[in-house]
């Protein structure tokens, strides 16, 4: 049997095939970033999934494209949990680009394919081949766009008394926002940057607020100027994106894009269905 692993920091989409390409399960867990997570928690969160823990032993091929694996450090990581688990499995273990890229373009196709959800980034496949301009720092140094870049800038505003009141009461009362809570959660737990992205279902929610539109354009204008204007033919070749703030906030990338010249291409919330059809492709 085949596993086929789509994980960004918040959730992983695993789906089961067999020889046949017919699909014995699908499941979720939680998020399995190794750049913000031990090899303990990463265990936890795989062998508590039923499905995947009954099936561990039949499993022959691991496909598994990560948020967190663009470094050789911490796909080791995943790895070494992976063979403690999956004692009878090959191993496959890329970097979440390549997910969206074999989601989103077809055979042979030019693009530039970016990720806008929890985290972000951008590359540009030439048909054969992925090219990354800019060697992503994380969700403190990067990340434009993402979730944690938009729950950042939510919790700045709320605390530096720049939110409009209205909307300062309404997030006072959705979110614990006490110092203590938000401090806890940054620097002492797992996932910080899954916990500030929580913020942004609340952007999203108020999408058609002054504040929250400014705050939106701003977040996508960074990303368009700091990752996808790097590749010289921008203008030329389709932006397909992968991720729930682009999937959710497509009105307005489509606006921010047309202000600068650029065209949408595809948009999808999740890359897993893709992947499996790619790799049914490789079987047949």
């Amino acid at each position: 049997m085949k596993l086929i692993v789509d994980s960004g920091s918040t959730k992983t989409d695993w789906i089961c095939i067999d020889d046949n390409s017919h699909v014995v399960f699908e499941t979720q867990t939680l998020g399995l970033n190794p750049q913000v997570l031990s090899s303990n928690i990463i265990e936890e969160r795989i062998i508590n999934n039923y499905e995947i823990f009954q099936s561990r032993k039949m499993v022959t091929d691991l496909f598994f494209y990560g948020a967190g694996c663009g470094t050789e450090p911490p796909k080791k990581l995943i790895q070494k949990v992976f063979q403690s688990i999956f004692k009878n499995s090959n191993f496959v273990i890329k970097e979440d680009t390549y997910a969206a890229v074999y989601a989103c373009c077809d055979p042979g196709e030019k693009a530039i394919v970016s990720i806008l959800g929890t985290g972000s980034n951008c590359s540009y496949y030439d048909g054969k081949e992925i090219l990354q301009k800019i060697t992503s720092l994380g969700y403190i140094l990067m990340d434009d766009a993402s979730g944690n870049y938009f729950g950042r800038q939510l919790i700045r505003d709320y605390y530096f008394g720049n939110m409009p009141i209205d909307l300062k009461s309404n997030f006072k009362n959705k979110f614990d926002l006490e110092p203590g809570i938000i401090k806890d959660h940054l620097y002492k737990k797992p996932n910080p940057n899954t916990y500030l992205a929580k913020f942004a279902k609340f952007l999203i929610e108020h999408k058609d607020l002054v504040y929250c539109k400014e705050l939106i354009q701003k977040g996508f204008n960074l990303f368009i100027k700091n990752q996808i204007k790097q590749f010289k033919d921008n203008e030329e070749v389709p932006l397909h994106f992968v991720g729930s703030i682009g999937f959710y906030l497509k009105t307005e990338l489509e606006l921010c894009l047309e202000k600068n010249g650029l065209k949408l291409g595809k948009v999808l919330r999740k890359p897993i269905d893709g992947l499996l059809k790619y790799h049914k492709s490789k079987i047949s």
